[in-house]
């Protein structure tokens, strides 16, 4: 019977102990493996669709399903990394007219709150851009697994909000203002 008691004790000790470390540090903090992880864009021009992808970028990811208020995101990309696999069209992208990457190298976004929904989690946070910050909320699924974790998911945004079209680019006769971000990041725990 003591002996009993005495791991019934033990047992309530761990168990004590582990929610006082989780209760510490809720949320498990990660980076996205650039070689896994992917981040691209769905733009229309002259009608039909086109995909880029940024080839650098970094994504600290802070995230708990049962710890939304402690969790965050900030992502940090390389806008001069921007590939639609056509040269002119990369040329023009990445001019003065859209992202003007001579001034603006790089875009920045950071979550500020989330929300469980019922395909998995929203998030709303600011995205600067050409030097114009203005929230953009994103859509995405969070699975664990063994090694780290994965983030699946996407945002609308329009380009002209952020000044993303000068000049001729200005107007969406030829290029739509709509442009869809899809991400996919493989998340490996920071150490």
């Amino acid at each position: 019977m003591m002996k009993r008691l005495l791991a019934s004790a033990a047992l309530l000790a761990a168990v004590s102990l582990a929610g006082a470390v989780n209760a510490a540090d809720p949320v498990s903090n990660y980076s996205a493996d650039p070689q896994q992880s992917h981040l691209e864009f769905v733009g229309v021009q002259a009608g039909a669709n086109f995909t880029g992808a940024f080839h650098k970028f970094t994504a600290a990811v802070e995230f708990a399903p049962d710890a939304l208020a402690s969790s965050h995101f900030d992502v940090q990309i390389d806008l001069n990394s921007e590939d639609s696999m056509d040269k002119d069209r990369d040329t023009t992208i990445r001019g003065p007219d859209i992202f003007d990457v001579a001034h603006w190298p790089t875009a920045h976004y950071v979550t500020r709150s989330f929300t469980k929904t019922a395909a998995g989690y929203a998030a709303v946070g600011a995205l600067t851009l050409r030097g114009v910050t203005k929230d953009v909320p994103i859509e995405f699924q969070f699975t664990q697994a063994a090694a780290g974790a994965k983030l699946v998911g996407s945002a609308k945004l329009k380009r002209l909000d952020f000044g993303a079209g000068q000049g001729d680019w200005k107007s969406t006769e030829w290029v739509a203002d709509a442009v869809k971000i899809n991400f996919s990041l493989v998340l490996k725990p920071k150490t």
